[in-house]
C-alpha cells in the first residue's frame, strides 16, 4: 500500500510503518494526507498479520499541522477527526517516532498514539491561538489528555515549544534516544510488544480507553467533533500574518 502523501512498509513479525510523505512541506497534513492516512490506519487495523503500527514522517520533521494552504480533490472519505479516531481506536499498538517539529494536528496524531518515542531535537507544539483560532474540541481534549490541564492551559495559550524533555516529564513522549540509536531503541520496544498477545492487547484497549479524561467516546461524539465555527477575523489575520511570516496586529 503506498499513496503518494503517504508511504506504508510492512516488515517481518507483523511490523507496519506508515511514514508521512510530505517532506518539503513538513509533513504538513492536507486533505490528501488526512485521507490516505485515515485509510491506511483503518486497512492496518483491520488486518490479522499486523501486530504493531509504527509512525514516522518523512524527511526533517514528524508533521508541521495542518497546510493552511492545501486543498483537496472530490469528497474526502476522512476528516482530521474521523483521522485520529481511526488511529485512536486502532485495535494494534501504536508507535509513534517524532523528530522535529509535531504542530498542532501532529501533535494530536502522536497523542492518539500508543507510545512516543523522540528525538533529543524533537518538539511539539499547540500553535491555534497564535493563528487567532482555538483547537477543536477534540483536539484540545486530546491535548489535556496527553499532558494535563495545567500544562495545557500554558502551552496552548501561549503557543510556546515544548522541547523532548519536557514533553518527557510530562507524558506526552515515553522514551527520548538520538537518530543513531532510535532504531535499535524502536526494534527493542517492538520485541517488548511481540510478547503481548494480539487479542488480549485489542480487549485491554478497548477496556481503558473511557478511563481517559477526557473520556474518547466525548472526544469523538460526533455531535461534538463536527462543530462547525465560523472563521473570525483573528483567524483571518493570524493566518495572514504567519503566511507574511510577521507579527499579528494583537501582539503588543
Amino acid at each position: 500500500m503506498s499513496d503518494q502523501t503517504i508511504i506504508c512498509t510492512r516488515g517481518p513479525r507483523g511490523v507496519a510503518t506508515v511514514t508521512l510523505n510530505r517532506p518539503e512541506r513538513g509533513n504538513a497534513m492536507n486533505p490528501a494526507l488526512i485521507d490516505a492516512l485515515g485509510a491506511a490506519m483503518q486497512e492496518l487495523g483491520a488486518d490479522d498479520s499486523v501486530r504493531v503500527i509504527v509512525l514516522r514522517g518523512a524527511g526533517k520533521h514528524f508533521c508541521a499541522g495542518a497546510d493552511v494552504g492545501g486543498r483537496g480533490e472530490g469528497e474526502p472519505r476522512f476528516t482530521l477527526a474521523t483521522m485520529l479516531e481511526t488511529i485512536e481506536k486502532t485495535p494494534k499498538p501504536t508507535i509513534a517516532v517524532v523528530q522535529g517539529a509535531a504542530a498542532g494536528g501532529g501533535m494530536a496524531v502522536a497523542a492518539c498514539c500508543d507510545i512516543v518515542m523522540g528525538t533529543p531535537e524533537a518538539f511539539f507544539t499547540i500553535p491555534e491561538a497564535r493563528l487567532g483560532m482555538a483547537p477543536s474540541v477534540t483536539l484540545a481534549g486530546l491535548f489535556v489528555r496527553a499532558i494535563g490541564l495545567r500544562a495545557f492551559r500554558r502551552y496552548g495559550y501561549s503557543g510556546e515549544r515544548i522541547v523532548a524533555q519536557e514533553a518527557h516529564r510530562l507524558g506526552l513522549v515515553s522514551e527520548i534516544a538520538s537518530t543513531d540509536e532510535m532504531d535499535a531503541r524502536l526494534e527493542a520496544l517492538i520485541d517488548a510488544l511481540l510478547h503481548g498477545a494480539p487479542g488480549a492487547i485489542a480487549t485491554l484497549k478497548a477496556r481503558v480507553a473511557d478511563f481517559a479524561a477526557p473520556p474518547i467516546s466525548m472526544l469523538f461524539d460526533p455531535a461534538v467533533r463536527d462543530a462547525r465555527h465560523a472563521r473570525s477575523p483573528e483567524a483571518d489575520e493570524g493566518i495572514a500574518a504567519f503566511k507574511e511570516k510577521r507579527k499579528p496586529s494583537w501582539y503588543l
